[in-house]
Order: C-alpha cells, then sequence, then structure tokens
C-alpha cells in the first residue's frame, strides 16, 4: 500500500446566483500529514482535479491534521536511524523513497529524500496549518511545508525553521511566533484528531468531499472530479497512501 493514513471532506450546497442559476460548493476536508510523500503527490493531483472540473462550482478545500508518528520524540530522529528500524534495513527504505520519487516526478513533485536528515515531529506544523487557516492562507502554508521538508530537506522539528517557512508563504512572523509559544490551537488539532479516529481513518491523504463521498489514497484526478459531482460510498481501492498499521507505525 502507498499511503499515508487521514482524511476528511464537506458538504454540497446551492447558492443561488439568481433566479436561473446556481453555482455548486463543493467542500473538500483533506486528512494529510506534512511528512507523507502521498500527501504532497494528492495535493497536486487535487490542484488537476480542481482545475478539470465539469461543473461550475467553487472547491473549497480545509487540510486537517494527522499525525503519522504521534510519538516522535519533540527534536525529531535521524531520519536513516528512524527509517532503518522501521524497515529492518537501510536498503528496504531506500527502495521505497525510489518508488515514491518516481511517482512524485509524474507530478511535477522533484522528491530530495537525500536531503532529509530528520524525521520531525509535526505537532507544531499542524497546529501553524491550523493558524493558517483562520488567515486564509492555509494552502500555501500547507505547500511551503511540503516544499521545505521534501524538497529542501529542512529540519521541520525546528521552531526556527517552521516560522521561517510560514512566513514565506504569508504568515505573520509575530503572530506565528507567539502562537508556537502558547498553547493556542492545540484543542482543534485534537478534535480533528479524535474525528478522525473516530471516521477510522488508517491511511492518508484522506479525501471526504461534500461530507459524503470519502477516498483514501492519492487518487488519480479523474477519481476526485467524479467525486466532485456525485454523492457515494468510502472507498479504499486502489490507493496509495502511508498507513498505520496494527502496531502503530506508518508504512512511509
Amino acid at each position: 500500500m502507498r499511503e499515508c493514513q487521514l482524511g476528511v471532506v464537506d458538504v454540497l450546497e446551492f447558492q443561488a446566483l439568481d433566479e436561473r442559476e446556481a453555482v455548486m460548493t463543493v467542500n473538500v476536508d483533506v486528512t494529510s500529514d506534512v511528512i507523507c510523500p502521498w500527501c504532497y503527490i494528492g495535493k497536486r493531483r487535487l490542484e488537476k482535479a480542481i482545475a478539470a472540473r465539469r461543473v461550475q462550482a467553487d472547491v473549497r478545500v480545509r487540510w486537517l491534521p494527522f499525525q503519522l508518528n504521534p510519538h516522535m520524540p519533540k527534536e525529531g530522529r535521524n531520519r536513516k536511524e528512524y527509517r532503518t528500524a522501521k524497515f529492518g534495513s537501510w536498503e528496504r527504505s531506500l527502495g521505497l523513497d525510489v518508488q515514491v520519487t518516481a511517482a512524485g516526478r509524474d507530478e511535477g513533485i522533484p522528491f530530495a529524500f537525500d536531503k532529509i536528515l530528520r524525521t520531525p515531529n509535526t505537532l507544531n506544523a499542524h497546529r501553524l496549518i491550523w493558524l493558517a487557516g483562520q488567515d486564509g492562507v492555509q494552502d500555501a502554508v500547507v505547500e511551503a511545508l511540503f516544499r521545505a521538508y521534501f524538497t529542501e530537506g529542512r529540519d521541520l522539528s525546528r521552531s526556527a525553521v517552521l516560522l521561517d517557512v510560514v512566513v514565506e508563504a504569508g504568515l505573520s512572523r509575530s503572530r506565528a511566533d507567539a502562537f508556537l509559544n502558547s498553547d493556542e490551537g492545540l484543542v482543534a488539532i485534537r478534535a480533528a484528531e479524535e474525528q478522525a479516529r473516530r471516521a477510522e481513518v488508517q491511511g492518508v491523504p484522506y479525501f471526504l468531499i461534500n461530507g459524503t463521498v470519502a477516498l483514501s489514497g492519492a487518487r488519480e484526478p479523474s477519481v476526485l472530479v467524479d467525486a466532485f459531482e456525485q454523492p457515494g460510498h468510502a472507498s479504499n481501492d486502489g490507493r496509495s497512501d502511508c498507513q498505520i498499521g496494527q502496531g502503530g507505525e506508518p508504512s512511509c
């Protein structure tokens, strides 16, 4: 399975523009983690789906948190040591990176796993994504965090790095700094994670569209386009994601 565990999406509503026409609003909740490569790929495919939608619609995307490594030390861990222990050998880890790199290349993502030295704890990254949602720059911050980690190898365990990344994406440095030095956002993050557990989300990216169509994995744009237009059911077929196993360890 190629995926990273988590996800959610909202409700179809019609807003009357005049007596003759209405614009459909498609709400997409994406549950993801910033260290899930399939979530980055899923973001690109979602963007393609939005561009290719067949109906007149306002697509609203909200990013929700999922920690693949909730017990990761605050300072993170050496990536080579961590993945060697998880996969049994560094060679196995490198093989998985090759597979993801190939998939990313097709989406225009230049994964640079050789630059990543540490696997971070992502709680503060998720808090900042939540804050960005309040300030209307959530998608930009999510993009910046993915890029910083996967293509630049920046250490997202460090508050100074996180601040630089989110400020580049549009957040106020003073506001983000004060935020990280508080407990703000923790309740919202925990509530969203509990919602994901109740929904039995086992892998990310996880898309919930209009509150009715649940898709797990980095689906092809055509699948997402279809989901924009019709009610449906939860589906895990053919997914590419990062999963949480029975032992609590992520698959990527």
